[in-house]
């Protein structure tokens, strides 16, 4: 022990403070996790982040630089290209120009059309055909049809381009309209207004004027709304918007086709007690009663009423009063059938006519016969058999057969 505590007499020891005793922790008590790794590694975290947004931001002002010193280097598509192919796909926008577009929708209102500009175009539902129509399918106007265009506004709100079908229907229409009126032919015009001068009628979707003076009929523009009437073309002309139409030409020129012995269609207008007025074409005839039928007719109404249609005869035409006498009399195959069997007197009218034509033929020829039968100086003299032969040696040995008259189709 003498030895050991000799050994220890050299060695010092500093005083024991009593903070540090008091600070240190007890044995028994459990250690506090320690801090200091967590903040080293969030540390590290941080640094990590702002060197890869350096990073990122000295790469956005290198980009940027070229952008400013060199912006089309390593860029396969030029300016030049791009200039080009604008050309080529750009299209004049000016209101007149006509554009080629397919329709993609369709609403209420309209038609939406692509015509490979940056924006599609409209089709308003009143510029989709020169016809009022309610909704542009009635026009034919349905996704996928393409078709000319008019290009006629533009739409402020959002720099789309307003179209038109109408336009370009409504110069066709005058084109029409004068190659009708080189033609000099007879067209159908219903009427849709009036004023005090005469009727409006519709006309290749056109609204021409009709005079009072250039009517045929009798009839006040109130009896004649929504009637169509046969026309002919007096002035077209397209720069004025002037469009004059006639009545009284085209019935004087209907009314000259009209032979005696032609079979007609016509309308029953009207009854009175002496007969039927007829519709034919736009010319009012008049079936007498006692031409309706070979048996006798009491009251018209049992046979005809008012809308009717029937085959009539032309019988006479006064084309200076204008009056027209027609016949289903002569169209009977028996005596009767108009009253009795109306059905077959319509599909046997033009048999009956032609029989009646051929008999109108042979009384004229047997009624020259013997009026040359008595003119020696002819030439020509009539045998007992109703040959018409030669007094001289060039006609036929066996004379000119006057039995066979060639029917009116022939």
């Amino acid at each position: 022990m003498t030895s050991l505590a000799q050994h220890f007499t050299g060695l010092r020891c500093p005083p024991l403070s009593t903070s540090r005793l008091s600070n240190r922790p007890s044995l028994l008590s459990s250690p506090k996790p320690r801090k200091l790794p967590f903040v080293v590694s969030a540390v590290a975290i941080s640094n990590a982040q702002t060197k890869e947004r350096q990073k990122l931001k000295q790469l956005l002002e290198e980009a940027y630089e070229r952008c400013r010193t060199a912006p089309m280097e390593g860029v396969a598509f030029t300016l030049d290209d791009f200039h080009s192919a604008l050309d080529k796909y750009d299209f004049n926008s000016e209101i007149g120009t006509t554009v080629k577009g397919t329709v993609f929708m369709t609403d209420a209102n309209g038609a939406l059309v692509d015509i490979t500009a940056k924006s599609s175009a409209y089709l308003l539902v009143q510029e989709a055909c020169i016809h009022k129509i309610k909704h542009v399918e009635e026009a034919g106007i349905v996704p996928g049809l393409t078709e000319e265009f008019v290009i006629i506004g533009e739409n402020e709100a959002d720099d789309s381009l307003v179209l038109s079908l109408r336009a370009i229907q409504y110069d066709l229409a005058w084109e029409r309209c004068s190659q009708l009126q080189a033609e000099d032919v007879i067209v159908k015009g219903k009427v849709v207004g009036a004023n005090k001068g005469g009727v409006v009628a519709l006309v290749e979707g056109l609204r021409g004027f009709v005079p009072f003076s250039q009517l045929s009929s009798k009839s006040t523009a109130e009896e004649l709304l929504d009637k169509e009437l046969p026309l002919k073309f007096v002035d077209v002309d397209e720069e004025q918007s002037r469009l004059v139409l006639s009545n009284r030409k085209a019935m004087a020129d209907s009314q000259a086709q009209l032979g005696i012995g032609s079979v007609v269609i016509g309308t029953v207008q009207s009854l009175k007690p002496y007969g039927a007025f007829i519709d034919i074409g736009g010319i009012n005839g008049l079936l007498h009663v006692s031409q309706i039928s070979h048996d006798r007719v009491s009251d018209i109404a049992t046979v005809l009423q008012p809308g009717d249609i029937l085959k009539v005869m032309i019988l006479s035409h006064d084309r200076e009063r204008g009056r027209v006498s027609l016949s289903t009399k002569k169209l009977e195959p028996t005596p009767g059938d108009m009253i009795r069997n109306p059905k077959l007197v319509f599909e046997k009218a033009e048999e009956m006519a032609q029989t009646f034509r051929q008999r109108i033929a042979q009384a004229e020829a047997m009624a020259r016969a013997d009026m040359l039968r008595f003119q020696p100086e002819s030439g020509l003299s009539l045998s007992s058999d109703g040959i018409l032969g030669p007094l001289t040696s060039d006609m036929p040995a066996e004379g000119l057969d006057l039995s066979y008259v060639p029917t009116a189709e022939d």
